[in-house]
């Protein structure tokens, strides 16, 4: 009766619209006073959730994100590939995607990654024929990579969760973030060629790849020396994000010289923003996971998990699909939240490894953010477009078929993310 009221009472709130993280506090709280399951204690679960010496890596990779946003270097790096790609055919649909994995690299967000990018490069696109529907799509779903490639938010939760170390995650999701990356320009730049979307002659006065690439250095060295310094033993990725503010503010102002006070003012109020959501939301779902847990019904739900899934493929792919479906409705790190606690002892009973897993639990998640009808990248892409959410979701589709096919053979070849954490010794 106890789960069951959880549950009902999730579902209700859920429905009659309620943030999700007052959905989840408000049901763990009331079952937890109803059946004196010792909510007296609530206070400490509530604060004990954030705090994590691992978590304080969010608000700082959140910064550093919007540091670089302010001054302005999402068009920098978009520059530089329109020198290198934007003469052949689907050239800029191609400069969309590689702009996204970049920009993703500094952000770790997709919605900030669709808004960044978005700006710049939807309106050239429109200009040259490309329908708007077609670019914010493309721009949506490209942006999921976000919270695939290091550094990542979402891998940072999850390590959070399930103790897995979030160094070896990092690694473990660069081969499948730049696989996943591959599959998205590949159609991309199919369904340019099919429509005639073709490229932009060069012009005498356009600037070389060489200078464009050097001016674009300052913003691209960004991942690699968080990642550089985190492997090479200088600093973990909690300090790593410190770094990265550092950093950012540093060629902001000293070698961009474009990030303003007003700039910096807009930047640490927006990671509040951001910071303060996540961090709302980790606390009221750590106590939805202290009442699942005390009702039992993390327990029930592993074991009918385990029911349901003979062995671990049928279990990995029959979790991708409802993970896919609850994309759809929930935000990542809900997901993580309600879904990890209930998933940890059956990995471990299938002998899954927790970093590979981690992958795999991740890139489900980010394709989430393109799918309606809450997918939040979609919503952003409209917003910057003029375009209804539908029509992004249609020109969305062949995308998202990409996306599930990279996430199907990441699911089945371990390898594929383990090889750079094992060629680390990091795992």
């Amino acid at each position: 009766m106890d789960a069951a009221l959880l549950v009902t009472v999730l579902v209700v709130l859920m429905v009659l619209g309620a943030p999700l993280g007052t959905a989840l506090g408000v049901a763990g709280l009331l079952v937890l006073g109803i059946f004196d399951y010792g909510w007296q204690m609530a206070g400490v679960n509530f604060t004990s959730a954030i705090a994590s010496f691992p978590l304080l890596a969010i608000p700082f990779f959140v910064l550093a994100g919007m540091i670089l946003k302010e001054a302005g270097l999402a068009a920098v790096i978009a520059d530089f590939f329109q020198a290198l790609l934007a003469e052949y055919p689907g050239g800029l649909a191609m400069v969309a995607v590689a702009t996204c994995v970049v920009w993703g690299a500094l952000s770790g967000s997709g919605p900030a990654t669709t808004a960044a990018v978005g700006l710049i490069l939807l309106g050239p696109m429109a200009r040259q024929g490309y329908r708007r529907e077609f670019a914010a799509a493309l721009v949506a779903n490209a942006s999921d990579l976000s919270i695939v490639i290091p550094p990542s938010i979402a891998f940072i939760i999850y390590g959070n969760i399930t103790g897995t170390s979030v160094s070896a995650l990092f690694l473990a999701g660069i081969l499948p973030g730049v696989l996943t990356g591959a599959s998205l320009m590949a159609v991309a730049w199919l369904v340019a060629r099919r429509r005639g979307y073709g490229g932009r002659r060069r012009q005498a006065d356009d600037t070389s790849p060489g200078r464009l690439l050097l001016r674009a250095s300052g913003a691209l060295l960004t991942p690699v020396i968080i990642l550089g310094g985190i492997y090479g033993g200088i600093f973990t990725p909690t300090e790593a994000a410190v770094v990265a503010v550092v950093y950012s503010i540093f060629i902001g102002v000293f070698v961009y010289r474009s990030l303003t006070w007003a700039g910096l003012f807009r930047a640490l109020v927006q990671t509040s923003i951001t910071t303060g959501a996540v961090m709302f939301l980790v606390s009221f779902a750590g106590i939805f996971s202290w009442a699942a847990s005390t009702t039992g019904l993390i327990d029930r739900a592993s074991a009918a998990i385990i029911a349901l899934a003979p062995n671990r493929w049928i279990l990995i792919l029959l979790v991708d699909a409802l993970l896919l479906v609850l994309g759809m409705f929930l935000d990542a790190i809900s997901i993580c939240y309600i879904m990890m606690p209930m998933l940890i002892p059956v990995l471990a009973g299938h002998g899954i490894d927790p970093v590979w897993y981690g992958v795999v639990f991740v890139s489900a998640l980010a394709i989430g953010q393109a799918t309606p009808p809450v997918g939040v990248n979609l919503f952003t892409a409209a917003s910057l477009s003029g375009c209804e959410v539908d029509s992004i979701a249609r020109q969305a589709v062949p995308f998202v078929a990409a996306a599930a096919l990279v996430l199907v053979i990441i699911s089945l070849f371990p390898g594929l993310s383990l090889w750079i954490p094992r060629l680390a010794g990091l795992h």
